[in-house]
């Protein structure tokens, strides 16, 4: 999934793609570091694996990458195929009612099928939304 968005830093456009957004996700969510330990709970108890903290009914919807469930979160290359499965289902133009851009695909990332409408998910999109503002040239 090879898509472009427009953020706009001070007035300056720039453009940002579905790899480097999905690349700012794994830096907030782990420094984009396969974790250790691989497992932890999150605020809501959800045990959370991998760079992407991927749960396992994220993992499901994701397309069942690798297998099982724990063992694709060992590997960056599942987890990130299972990001990508996650987000082909959930962040689409026909759900969205848009083109989905950077803040959609963080916020669905960390809210679920509907976390791009939620504004628990703010704060998140924050992290994501710095992080691309350093990660850019």
């Amino acid at each position: 999934m090879k898509t472009a968005v427009l953020l706009f830093f001070i007035g300056a456009a720039v453009a940002v793609t579905y790899d480097e957004c999905i690349q700012c996700i794994c830096i907030v969510e782990t420094s984009c570091a396969m974790p250790d330990p691989l497992c932890n709970f999150d605020l809501h108890g959800s045990e959370a694996c991998g760079p992407y903290q991927i749960t396992y009914p994220y993992w499901i919807d994701g397309g069942r990458q690798g297998g099982d469930w724990k063992s694709c979160t060992e590997s960056f290359s599942c987890s990130n195929s299972t990001v990508d499965g996650y987000m082909a289902r959930y962040a689409t133009e026909a759900r969205l009612g848009h083109p989905p851009g950077c803040e959609d695909w963080a916020r669905i990332h960390n809210g679920g099928p509907n976390g791009h409408t939620s504004a628990a998910t703010l704060g998140y999109w924050g992290r994501v939304h710095g992080c691309l503002h350093n990660y850019l040239p």
